[in-house]
């Protein structure tokens, strides 16, 4: 783990620009999924329907469609998705988005907290799309939010640098167990493309501490993480959430993936503890290490299929190759899998 948790930034920036071009002249999306993934989740207002969700939108579906759009080198689906995403959920004074917009609320927005992870993604597509495109104007906007984030939601607190969920309500001033964290928010390979636009070394300390701290939530009979942490003393699930490595937590081995370590330790053993039978992926009650929901959708066993073929040259099953349009999240999931695998493992194809 150690040549794992010591990548400076530089190197990080390296990586992620050898393995995800920042201004690729290439869709690593094929016209015809981006075309089946907006069709069952982009609606003509550009927002991004959650059909897991009572179909609510929100800040992350709408920095995942961003990013895919990218992906796929589509520049006005781009637009659309960020005309919304900038014109309804970018109403906070600082500049990031409130999480949730509910069609069936009136107000849309009941909530004006942010998600840290949705704030990332929008940055983090910004700043793809201005390269790509050459968009100064998508820059200026990524920086913004990344200067936010930093701002508002990166901490220092024993020696360790922690990533808030929210600007509100996951503090040690806010609860009694806070610092609560999300592992799943670390977007590993945003946080050097974020650095360029809004520098600070603690992008930096964020990538070196974010693997250190998700390879130490090593929880229960499976040693995986919980959705919910709380790092006030020693890790644990935090109080109030279900102790679970659950819909959070599964995106957290395609994120190591994409983003190119070398060192594949972590990414294995997470790999080893999500796999049930017959390949599946599942989510898992921690306490007991008992399966809670199996995961057979393609999105989700793509992900270990993934890291299959990273770690041990197996390539991607057949099945997964084809991309079917099913429910908003997988559908994303599988996506940005066989994108990556298309721009930096084609031997996983």
């Amino acid at each position: 783990m150690r040549q794992f948790l010591r990548f400076p930034l530089i190197l990080l920036v390296t990586l992620v620009t050898m393995v995800f071009p920042l201004a690729a002249t290439a869709a690593s999306i094929t016209q015809a999924d981006w075309n089946s993934y907006k069709a069952a989740f982009l609606d003509p207002t550009g927002r991004i329907i959650d059909t897991g969700n009572n179909n609510i939108s929100h800040s992350e579906g709408q920095g995942y469609g961003m990013w895919l759009a990218v992906l796929a080198d589509r520049q006005a689906d781009f637009e659309l998705i960020w005309s919304f995403t900038r014109t309804e959920l970018l109403v906070r004074d600082d500049g990031l988005a409130a999480w949730k917009w509910d069609p069936q609320a009136n107000p849309h927005i009941s909530d004006i907290n942010n998600a840290t992870d949705g704030d990332i993604l929008i940055a983090y597509a910004l700043a793809l799309a201005a390269k790509q495109w050459a968009k100064p104007d998508y820059a200026e906007a990524a920086r913004t939010i990344a200067q936010t984030v930093i701002d508002t939601s990166v901490v220092v607190r024993g020696g360790r640098t922690l990533l808030l969920p929210g600007t509100v309500g996951f503090g040690e001033k806010d609860r009694p167990d806070g610092p609560v964290v999300n592992p799943s928010y670390f977007i590993f390979e945003a946080f050097p493309v974020l650095s360029e636009l809004a520098p600070s070394p603690l992008w930096d300390a964020l990538a070196r501490d974010g693997v250190a701290q998700i390879s130490s939530y090593a929880f229960g009979p499976r040693k995986l993480p919980a959705d919910w942490v709380s790092v006030k003393n020693k890790p644990r699930p935090a109080d109030g959430f279900a102790p679970e490595f659950g819909y959070n937590s599964v995106r957290i081995p395609l994120y190591l993936a994409r983003a190119g370590f070398s060192d594949v330790t972590l990414l294995d053993r997470l790999r080893a503890a999500i796999v049930i039978d017959g390949g599946n992926m599942a989510t898992f009650d921690l306490r007991s290490g008992n399966t809670k929901d199996v995961l057979a959708d393609a999105g989700y066993r793509i992900i270990p299929a993934l890291a299959a073929c990273i770690i041990d040259k197996k390539p991607i099953p057949d099945d997964l190759r084809e991309f079917t349009s099913t429910l908003y999240y997988p559908s994303t999931l599988h996506l940005l899998a066989l994108s990556f695998a298309t721009q930096a493992h084609q031997e996983c194809l």
